[in-house]
């Protein structure tokens, strides 16, 4: 075995190992924005230290949530299931459609809303930070002019 090798190699007491977040033990105690709900799953809260933050985002049947932005975070979404459509822009002047199978970027300081267009489904999305504690800065209703 190499060095490289035995340096990767979980010890007693290591923070090196494999961690399993089931679905019951994901967390709502993270930074919520009105109309979705975020629940975490790699995060310090639940006992993983981790240069990433990740968990899942639902928003329901014909809601939208506030207009909001990540700070300095970069956010990768991949659409699991449902439909939604992302306005975004400094006055909102921009809006995409995704769906399931979908991967999104949204970059860091970048105002954006979700939408809920189905009368039925939720949407879900797994979502992954490009830092350890999620930062969600909800922006006031009246932001853009008709959001």
């Amino acid at each position: 075995m190499t060095s490289r090798h035995k340096d990767l190699s979980a010890g007693a007491g290591s923070n090196r190992t494999i961690r399993v977040v089931h679905p019951e033990q994901m967390s709502s105690e993270t930074r919520q924005t009105p109309g979705s709900l975020r629940l975490s799953a790699v995060a310090a809260s639940n006992g993983i230290s981790s240069a990433l933050w990740a968990g899942v985002f639902v928003v329901e049947p014909l809601a939208k949530t506030g207009i909001h932005h990540h700070g300095e975070q970069d956010t990768v979404v991949y659409v699991l299931e449902g439909e939604a459509s992302v306005r975004w822009g400094e006055s909102g002047e921009h809006s995409v459609a995704v769906g399931a199978g979908d991967f999104l970027h949204v970059p860091g300081w970048l105002p954006h809303q979700e939408r809920n267009p189905s009368k039925v489904h939720p949407f879900r999305w797994v979502v992954v930070r490009s830092t350890a504690e999620p930062i969600v800065v909800n922006l006031p209703d009246d932001y853009w002019p008709t959001a």
